[in-house]
């Protein structure tokens, strides 16, 4: 993708009322109202000249083009996916569409291409590799070469920040540093066909030969282009519309949102850069936010030498740049692994350039003859990209490149899930350089875990029946062992340990991150920016000030029992993460719980779950079971329900009976997760029941109900059929563990042709655990003599005995065959 820098804030440009100003001076000029000094290229002749005897056109390789098929173009991640081998050793290659490929472009709609306008830059060519330092003083204020003008005003520009930033205006700061840095101004606004005039009386001016108008082919205009740039004569100023924002002229392509006749193919299609940040399998679909330039499409409207200065994507994510119309765009790339190696030679042979700004690649102003390169050993190959065909940049591979003439191109970023490694590399690499990230990584790899956690448990739910969804068999394929996305998650785990370990901290220290931690506010380290979604270090000394694991220590001089440490996960649930991807059934069943469970609290607040659930009740909808409930609940007396019909219907006045037997108390943990208002969770807690079999709902059989560790998600609930422990059932809440076995009996009666009572409406999650038996809640309570779990004994102490059978009473009906109501709350 291209970017450039810019010397003036848009927002500071007037609006340019000239009507095609492209002429020279004498034609119009009064009606321009355009800041632009007179001296401008807009309102000066073309004076400079081609000089073809000292072309300098490099001799460099060309990278790979690659045709796909109708059908390998149906599958834009799979297809790049496919060729990614071949030509990720190129930094870059070309992709030719097939023939039916043809998407109208909206930009040539009356409306657009006559009547709107868009902003410009104003490109010094003979500047972009040969110029001094802003702060070194020339001896001589003229310059040892022709100058056939001379700008209005002065060489030095200031400079920009990244593209996500707003850069300084040139003349609104007094401060010495706003000159500093070498950029582009803002030049004229054009309508597309104001701009493709202009371009057109330029180029005919430049390779005018003889007074004959000359149309020079690409290998001509590359040698001319590289003569500018690498021994100069003459000022060759450009305009340049790049970076141009969704809200200017849009995309080229249209959308779905637009009604517009005979586009669907093109509207829905991968290849249609509005669709492909998000699409299935890139992990950009998991950043909540459209950033423009990554996840939103930008514009390019170039003409004869306008030029995109040598960068690597933010984030060293892929490009995919569509050539809409015009004339070819020329690009250079350099494959990631070369990277290290550009930027030593760029250092080695612009020395003065790179002391006084380090940081100069990040300005994208700055070109580089392709030749030095390949002198100094670095590889560097060629592609001209003509209409209608795409480009496609891989990880950390620098691109530059110029255009042949008027022409419109769009890119944006994308990210597969082989990304991740270099993504990865790429934030670690922006912390040691203290520079701004401008997604967070961590939460784009995380996404994709989850992601693939749900598509493996649907599979694995669904393999039975036969029905695989094409989107979740693309997720398995980066999982199992040693899979892309299992090996990045391992990576960033090792990593996590390593600097947690580093940190030399008890366990004391560490504490949950809520889930909302940076929700509404980037969180990023005070020193080095690195995002912290993963985890945090921070003291009480500065609340809302925070660390990376790296820079924990430099966060303050307090003592170590006023620091902490925030993590969203625990090491051991990371590594039940990765044992998750890799396809170990428990610990999927852990993280899918995980996963489904929080998809449902981001709906309803888990403080709020009481209150739903217990309007439920009111509806009618609670689980009319017959249980026969003894003080003694060790005692098996259980009255169990006859075999169903021959019919096999269950039918609403079929019974069974229930009794709930423990089998371990487990002991308390005294944190707020580990009780409700209504019950305590032991750890270990483990207790005995019978329901319908979730494989042969017309008998009961005994599950296995027990309370985990799930870490800082506090207890995890699970629920396993005694006679097959393969069928098991996790969740963070009891009652939705108890709803997923409900869940599991409807659908199997479904498959199997039986008709469901109405009773399956609805299930009592605490109570098929036994944490509403009085004998169990008493045994239970006697582990809290101190009544530590605050929650739970705040809740009972200010609700009387009383008050609480009303109120269940009133809100649900459970049936005892002893013949008296049983309160029945919800966790």
């Amino acid at each position: 993708m291209e970017h450039l820098s810019v010397a003036q804030s848009e927002s500071e440009i007037k609006e340019d009322t000239s009507m095609k100003n492209h002429h020279p001076p004498d034609k119009d000029k009064d009606k321009d109202t355009n800041m632009e000094p007179p001296s401008s290229p807009r309102h000066r002749m073309v004076v400079a000249r081609w000089l073809p005897a000292e072309a300098q056109r490099p001799n460099i390789d060309e990278a790979p083009v690659f045709s796909p098929s109708s059908e390998e173009f149906e599958d834009t991640l799979a297809y790049i996916e496919k060729i990614r081998p071949l030509a990720e050793p190129y930094g870059i290659c070309r992709i030719i569409p097939p023939s039916t490929w043809k998407p109208p472009c909206r930009l040539k709609e009356k409306s657009i291409w006559e009547h709107t306008k868009f902003p410009t830059r104003i490109q010094n060519v003979d500047l972009l590799q040969n110029r001094e330092p802003m702060k070194k003083k020339p001896k001589s204020k003229k310059r040892k070469r022709r100058r056939n003008s001379k700008m209005g005003s002065s060489r030095r520009r200031s400079g920009s920040s990244p593209p996500s930033a707003e850069p300084p205006a040139a003349s609104s700061s007094s401060s010495p540093e706003a000159e500093e840095k070498f950029g582009f101004n803002s030049g004229s606004d054009f309508t597309l066909e104001e701009f493709g005039e202009y371009a057109l009386h330029f180029k005919h001016s430049y390779f005018e030969k003889k007074d004959t108008k000359w149309n020079p082919s690409v290998e001509e205009i590359e040698g001319e282009y590289w003569r500018i740039v690498e021994t100069p004569t003459d000022e060759v100023e450009v305009y340049y519309g790049a970076d141009l924002e969704n809200g200017v002229l849009g995309s080229g392509f249209y959308k779905r949102t637009e009604t517009v006749t005979g586009v669907d193919q093109y509207v829905d299609s991968g290849w249609n850069l509005n669709n492909l940040p998000r699409l299935p399998g890139s992990v950009l679909s998991f950043e909540a936010c459209d950033i423009s330039g990554v996840l939103v499409p930008w514009l390019y409207v170039g003409m004869c030498f306008s030029s995109f200065c040598w960068h690597v994507e933010d984030h060293h994510l892929y490009s995919l740049n569509y050539h809409h119309f015009g004339e070819p765009k020329v690009w250079y790339g350099v494959p990631g692994n070369n990277a290290t190696a550009l930027e030593k030679v760029m250092r080695k042979h612009l020395p003065d350039l790179f002391d006084e700004q380090p940081d100069l690649l990040h300005g994208l102003v700055t070109q580089f003859s392709p030749s030095i390169l390949k002198e100094e050993g670095v590889e560097v190959y060629r592609v001209v990209q003509n209409e209608g065909e795409y480009v496609l940049t891989f990880p950390r591979a620098y691109h530059a490149g110029f255009n042949c003439g008027f022409n419109c191109a769009e890119a944006v970023n994308v990210a597969p899930v082989g990304w991740l490694a270099h993504g990865q590399n790429a934030v670690e690499l922006y912390s040691k350089e203290t520079r701004k990230t401008s997604l967070s990584h961590d939460k784009l790899l995380l996404g994709a875990a989850y992601e693939a956690v749900k598509s493996l448990w649907e599979l694995s739910s669904s393999s039975s029946s036969g029905k695989e969804n094409a989107t979740s068999l693309r997720w398995k394929s980066f999982c199992g062992k040693k899979g892309t996305l299992t090996n990045a998650i391992e990576a960033r785990l090792r990593m996590e340990e390593e600097r947690i370990g580093a940190l030399g901290r008890d366990a004391s220290s560490l504490a949950k991150m809520e889930k909302d931690f940076d929700s509404n506010c980037e969180r990023e380290c005070f020193s080095c920016f690195y995002d912290l979604h993963l985890s945090a270090s921070g003291c009480k000394c500065s609340p809302g000030d925070y660390a990376c694991l790296k820079h924990s220590e430099d966060l303050c001089s307090c003592e170590e029992e006023d620091r902490f440490v925030l993590l969203r996960y625990t090491m051991d649930e990371l590594s039940s993460l990765v044992r998750a991807l890799e396809g170990e059934s428990d610990d999927l069943k852990i993280w899918a719980s995980k996963v489904l469970g929080s998809r449902e609290e981001d709906e309803t607040k888990k403080t709020s779950s009481v209150i739903s659930e217990e309007k439920k009740l009111k509806k009618g909808s609670s689980f009319d079971l017959n249980i026969d409930l003894e003080l003694d609940c060790h005692e098996e007396d259980v009255k169990e329900e006859e075999e169903a019909s021959t019919s096999g219907e269950l039918t609403a006045s079929e019974s069974f009976g229930a009794s709930i037997e423990p089998m371990s108390l487990g002991f308390l943990i005294f944190g707020k997760l580990w009780c409700s208002k209504h019950a305590i969770f032991p750890k270990g807690f483990k207790s005995r029941v019978k329901f319908y079999n979730v494989l042969d709902p017309t008998r009961m059989s005994n599950y296995i109900s027990e309370v985990l560790d799930a870490g800082l998600m506090g207890p995890l609930f699970k629920v396993t059929l005694e006679e097959s422990p393969d069928e098991s059932f996790c969740n963070v809440s009891a009652q939705q563990c108890w709803e997923m076995v409900l869940q599991r009996v409807k659908d199997t009666c479904t498959s199997l042709g039986l008709p469901t009572s109405p009773r399956f409406e609805g299930i009592n999650g605490l109570q098929m655990f036994g944490f509403l038996s009085p004998s169990i809640v008493e045994a239970i309570e006697a582990l809290d003599p101190n009544h530590r779990l605050v929650e739970y004994w705040n809740h009972k102490n200010q609700t009387s005995s009383e008050s609480k059978d009303h109120f269940i009473s009133s809100n649900c009906s459970v049936s005892l065959t002893k013949g008296k109501l049983f309160g029945v709350d919800l966790m």
